[in-house]
């Protein structure tokens, strides 16, 4: 169970684990350059590795999956996704030619066999090739942008191309919204074409050093996800990488990236790195351009190698980068913006919770104030290292949320304790976590592969806060944020508020594949899926998460596009028997008034109701997947978004007292802008009524101890 407390929970096909395709390109600018497709082969010491490979998987999953027909139509789907999930490169005689794989993978994985994996990225090198000379052509046709036509820009579950004329007409419609999203960030016509030349030129010559292994980490991952979502394949070269942000030590912008339809997407923000800190990046944002210093030159790095865009990303702790990017929550037809960063290692004091006081009208209007203190825990940590070494203030979360406890002492009358974002950490501090608000008990379940199910439990019959409680939660809340949330929903000590949790309720371990090989040269790692959590109450935190008592949204995207459920052959919920433990029955019969007040209160707030249509504006906007090609329209488009981002501020800067944004102001971000945290705001109120509700003028205090 140790090596259990030690995981980082979250594993969201963290920076590296997915190779990153080499990318898609046309033929050279240059044209007298002779880019030759070589057909890449397995060699012997991958053969025996990929045996080794799959029967570890088959043995020790915690889903303990065949080698059979099933998993073989998995991993063909997993490989063709990746290789062009956009279905923008093979025709449809190809992928009638790759059925013959789909039951013949498993036979295959079993006597070391590679060739079908070869076989079908070697024609995916053929068809890059191919389709980037036809693009380069397109390129220098006359390009209508008067024209009333528009691209759906959801591919993945279109019918493939039958032949290179529908393939053309794909393309054509493709490069004309590369080129107005261009224009319309202020490139002229001459250059837009000019760099999408060079980008597609790049993106050929970036696949041509495809390299055998290459192909194999890219097949092996896709056995690997047959599995589950978290399982996955690290080659030498690329456990480096992976160690590197395990250990958080990276000298970078603090984000977890992965390669998406041929772009760098922000998974994951790394709590108090300098992306996290600027408030200018979010997770779904795509970068598409990296610059050195203050003032080095752009390069775009669409359809680049994941690993060498990180590699330009990366960088001495103190030099600025600047990147371009791409908001993910506004949808196809955003505009890019720039954002300007200062490398720096992540520090733990930049990721430790931290506390404020919001004073509130009591809302049964008697006059009273109430005083609601706020928590953020942006991530369970806790410094390993100085621990082993004995140092006695170390840093963790449950040290520093005692300590902001006691400040808090005869200071508030409820508490919210806010873990939206919190992508999870150290197990040991969510048991530990919850200890601060129960008497003792038994807080999550771990179930492994055999079926051996260990209790993890709060050892300490004290609590430091025992007054009303809520945890504040969103999609992107996992791992140990859901542990602790549950634990905190199932004693009946706390509501929980927001949206369902990510629902990431997996534990994966490190494997030196070496171990199982008779070869000294490295062979690197599999991260494993080994084994479960559940609740104290029987029921698994994954693929559902942990649902809210009371709904309170704080996110345009919804569970089943960013949670587990969203992922592909994610292990399914499940139940086991509960634990004993003593729940608080209060808070149950107490419910049914708390969401009455809610929702009454809500309902006439004209603020709250601003913001439910602010979030579905937003989520309007994301959700469009045809994009008109007509330039009046796609440029009224972009100055309605401005303008609305601008009124929107406006509204809030107003009511504030502040003075308005004129036209052409930068619009604020983050902690500089006037948007309230609306969902914030309405926990705050929750609890007051929790404290009404609890009784008469009743006051609950911090209990000293524990």
């Amino acid at each position: 169970m140790r090596n259990v407390r030690l995981l980082k929970l979250l594993t969201l096909l963290p920076l590296l684990l997915v190779l990153g395709l080499p990318g898609v390109f046309a033929k050279s600018a240059d044209p007298d350059a002779d880019l030759v497709v070589r057909d890449l082969a397995p060699v012997a010491r991958q053969q025996h590795l990929d045996r080794t490979i799959a029967n570890f998987l088959s043995q020790h999953h915690y889903r303990r999956s065949k080698l059979d027909d099933s998993l073989s139509s998995q991993v063909l789907s997993n490989y063709l996704d990746d290789l062009d999930f956009s279905r923008s490169y093979f025709l449809a005689g190809d992928l009638a030619r790759f059925e013959q794989y789909r039951h013949t993978l498993d036979d295959a994985l079993r006597r070391g066999d590679l060739q079908p994996a070869y076989d079908i990225f070697n024609t995916y090198l053929r068809r890059l090739a191919e389709r980037t000379q036809r693009i380069q052509t397109l390129l220098q046709q006359e390009v209508r942008f008067d024209r009333d036509e528009s691209l759906e820009v959801d591919r993945k579950d279109a019918p493939w191309a039958r032949n290179t004329a529908e393939l053309d007409e794909i393309w054509r419609k493709r490069l004309k919204h590369e080129m107005l999203t261009l224009m319309l960030s202020g490139k002229d016509q001459a250059d837009a074409r000019e760099l999408l030349g060079k980008r597609y030129d790049n993106r050929l010559r970036q696949a041509l050093q495809s390299t055998s292994d290459d192909v194999f980490q890219l097949y092996m991952n896709a056995v690997a996800r047959a599995f589950d979502p978290h399982t996955a394949y690290f080659s030498p070269r690329h456990t480096e990488n992976f160690n590197i942000q395990m250990r958080l030590s990276l000298q970078g912008i603090g984000a977890v990236l992965r390669m998406e339809e041929e772009q760098v997407t922000v998974v994951e923000l790394v709590a108090g790195g300098p992306a996290d800190l600027s408030q200018k990046i979010r997770a779904g944002d795509r970068i598409i351009a990296v610059a050195q210093g203050e003032d080095g030159e752009w390069v775009d790095v669409v359809g680049w190698r994941l690993d060498d865009v990180v590699e330009r990303i990366r960088g001495p702790r103190g030099t600025v980068v600047r990147l371009k990017v791409v908001p993910g929550q506004i949808g196809a037809a955003a505009a890019e913006q720039t954002v300007r960063l200062v490398r720096d290692t992540i520090q733990l004091e930049k990721q430790a919770a931290r506390s404020e006081i919001r004073t509130l009208p009591g809302p049964d209007g008697d006059g009273r104030e109430l005083r609601i203190g706020i928590i953020t825990v942006p991530t369970f940590y806790s410094d390993f290292e100085a621990a082993r070494s004995g140092v006695a203030d170390y840093r963790s979360t449950t040290r520093d949320v005692r300590r902001l406890l006691k400040e808090l002492r005869d200071e508030i009358d409820g508490l919210v304790l806010d873990l939206r974002d919190n992508g999870g950490g150290s197990l040991q501090e969510a048991v530990d976590l919850t200890g601060l608000f129960i008497s003792g008990g038994p807080v999550v379940q771990v179930r492994n592969a055999g079926g051996r199910i260990e209790i993890e439990e709060d050892g300490d019959s004290g609590r430091v806060y025992a007054g009303p409680l809520a945890v504040l939660v969103n999609h992107a809340s996992a791992s140990a944020s859901e542990i602790f949330a549950g634990a905190i929903q199932d004693y009946g000590r706390g509501l929980v508020i927001g949206d369902a949790t990510f629902g990431k309720g997996t534990v994966q371990t490190l494997v030196d594949l070496n171990r199982f090989t008779r070869t000294r040269e490295p062979q690197g790692q599999l991260k494993l899926t080994f084994a479960k959590f559940y609740r104290i109450s029987g029921g698994s935190t994954q693929h559902r998460g942990v649902q809210p008592d009371i709904h309170v949204p704080s996110s345009v995207l919804d569970s089943d596009e960013v949670g587990e459920s969203a992922q592909r052959n994610a292990l399914p919920w499940d139940e086991i028997a509960a634990v004993r433990y003593r729940g608080d029955p209060q808070l149950a019969a107490l419910l049914p008034k708390l969401r009455q007040r809610h929702q009454a209160r809500t309902k006439n707030d004209s603020d709250y109701q601003d913001f439910l249509e602010d979030l579905e504006f937003t989520r309007r906007q994301r959700d469009k997947t045809t994009l008109s090609l007509l330039e009046s329209q796609r440029r009224a488009e972009r100055a309605y978004l401005e303008s609305w981002r601008r009124e929107r501020e406006n509204r809030y800067r107003v009511a504030q007292g502040l003075p308005p944004l004129k036209p052409g102001d930068p619009i604020p971000e983050g902690e500089d802008s006037a948007v309230p945290d609306t969902t914030l705001e309405e926990s705050a109120r929750i609890i007051a009524d929790l404290i009404v509700l609890s009784g008469p003028g009743e006051k609950r205090r911090l209990v000293v101890g524990g």
